[in-house]
C-alpha cells in the first residue's frame, strides 16, 4: 500500500514540475493551463477517473486472487507507463507560449480557450479511463458471480436462477413466483387466486400525469379561457382551408392556356383585362381604346376576324402575336391576364366604335351548342391584311 501511495505522489509530483516549468523560463511567464476553468475541470476529472480505475484495479486483483509478483509487476508497469505519457505529452498540455506572427492562425483553433491539439488529447484520456473503468466492473461483475457459484451447489444455483428477476420486474417491484403465498388474498374461484400485486409504476405515475394535464386543460380552456374552444378551432380550420382553396385556384388560374381557356364572365375578370387593354403602352397603340381599330390594327367589334374568333384562338392570337405586325404578349402578360384580356376582347362584340374600321378576315358566329367558324357569304366582301 505505501509503495501505490508513493507511486500516486510521484505522478502528481511530475505533474507540478511540467506545471510550473514556465515560471523558470528567462522569458516573462506565459498564461497557463490552470487559469483555464475547463482544462482544470478536465484535469480534475483525469486524476478522479485514475484513482477510481486503481481502487477498481485493486478490487479485481484481489477477486481474482493474482500472485503477489504479478500484482507487484503489474503495478509498476502501469505506474511507469502512466509515468512516461505525462512526460511525453507534458509540453503539448502545458507549455502554452506566446505566440509570434507566424503562428497566429495555428493558435486561432482553440476549443474553450485551449489549443485543439490539447483538448483532444485530453478528451482522448478520459474517454479511455472510462472505458477501462466499464471493462474494469464488467470483470469483477464476472468473477463475483463466477466465486458466488463456486460456493453454492447445482441445487442452489436453480432456486436463485428461479428467483432473480429482470431489470423490468425489479423497476415494478414485483415478486417471483416462489413468493407468491406471501400475497395471496384468499379470493379463488374456478382455480383463479387473487393477488396482491401493486399496481406498476409506470402506470401510477401516468395516472398521476393524466390528471396534472386535466387540471392544467380545465384552467386554460374553460376558466381562463386562454385557448380556444371547439368552435374555435373549427372556424380556424375553415378560415385556413378558404385561404388554401384560394391559392389553389389563383395557381390553376395561372396554368391556364390556349387548349383549356375559357370565357372569363365575371365583373371581375372584365374589367381587369379592360384595364390591360385600355394601357396605352398596350392594345389601344393599334385597336384603340373602344376597339374600333385604326391603319395598323384591324377592328375587334365586329364578326370578322383574321385569326379565328373562338376565345381559344383570341388567346393564342395575344399569347404568340402574328406574323403581320402582332406582337407576342406572353413575356409582359400572366396566362391569367391573357385569358381576362382575350375575354374583354371578347365582350366587345356589337358595341359601336366612334370610327370603326372596315371589316377583315372570316365570318365568325358563335353558335349555341358548339362554336363553328362560317365562311362570309359569297355576295359579301371579305377584305385581307
Amino acid at each position: 500500500m505505501r509503495k501505490k501511495v508513493k507511486y500516486i505522489f510521484g505522478l502528481l509530483a511530475v505533474l507540478f514540475i511540467l506545471s510550473v516549468q514556465p515560471a523558470f523560463a528567462a522569458d516573462p511567464p506565459a498564461p497557463s493551463l490552470f487559469s483555464n476553468p475547463m482544462a482544470v475541470t478536465m484535469l480534475v476529472l483525469m486524476v478522479l477517473l485514475l484513482i477510481v480505475i486503481g481502487i477498481l484495479a485493486n478490487i479485481l486483483i484481489g477477486t481474482a486472487d493474482f500472485k503477489l509478483k504479478k500484482k507487484k509487476n503489474g503495478s509498476t508497469v502501469v505506474s511507469s507507463l502512466l509515468v512516461a505519457f505525462f512526460l511525453l505529452s507534458g509540453n503539448a498540455l502545458f507549455a502554452q507560449g506566446t505566440p509570434d506572427a507566424g503562428t497566429t492562425t495555428a493558435a486561432a483553433k482553440t476549443i474553450g480557450g485551449m489549443p485543439a491539439s490539447t483538448f483532444y488529447i485530453m478528451a482522448t484520456v478520459l474517454f479511455l479511463e472510462l472505458f477501462i473503468i466499464i471493462a474494469l466492473l464488467i470483470n469483477i461483475k464476472f468473477l463475483l458471480k463466477t466465486e458466488k457459484e463456486k460456493l453454492l451447489s447445482p441445487q442452489e444455483i436453480e432456486e436463485v436462477k428461479k428467483t432473480r428477476l429482470s431489470w423490468w420486474d425489479r423497476f415494478n417491484k414485483l415478486k417471483p413466483v416462489s413468493q407468491e403465498a406471501e400475497l395471496d388474498l384468499g379470493h379463488e374461484y374456478d382455480g383463479i387466486r387473487e393477488l396482491n400485486n401493486r399496481l406498476p409504476p409506470w402506470w401510477l405515475y401516468g395516472f398521476y400525469l393524466t390528471i396534472i394535464f386535466a387540471g392544467f386543460y380545465l384552467w386554460r380552456f374553460h376558466v381562463s379561457h386562454a385557448g380556444p374552444t371547439s368552435v374555435q378551432e373549427y372556424e380556424h380550420a375553415v378560415a385556413s382551408a378558404k385561404i388554401r382553396v384560394d391559392e389553389y385556384l389563383k395557381k390553376k388560374g395561372e396554368s391556364v392556356d390556349e387548349t383549356n381557356v375559357t370565357m372569363l364572365t365575371s365583373a371581375d375578370d372584365i374589367a381587369a383585362g379592360k384595364a390591360i387593354f385600355t394601357d396605352p403602352s398596350k392594345c389601344t397603340t393599334c385597336h384603340l381604346a373602344d376597339g374600333g381599330g385604326n391603319t395598323v390594327g384591324p377592328n375587334l367589334t365586329d364578326n370578322y376576324w383574321l385569326y379565328g374568333g373562338d376565345i381559344k384562338d383570341i388567346f393564342k392570337t395575344i399569347k404568340y402575336g402574328t406574323n403581320k405586325g402582332m406582337r407576342s404578349w406572353k413575356d409582359d402578360l400572366s396566362p391569367k391576364q391573357i385569358a381576362q384580356v382575350a375575354s374583354y376582347v371578347k365582350s366587345l362584340k356589337g358595341t359601336k366604335p366612334a370610327n370603326p374600321r372596315e371589316p377583315q378576315g372570316t365570318l365568325y358566329e358563335d353558335a349555341p351548342a358548339k362554336d363553328t367558324a362560317l365562311k362570309a357569304p359569297a355576295d359579301t366582301a371579305v377584305v385581307k391584311k
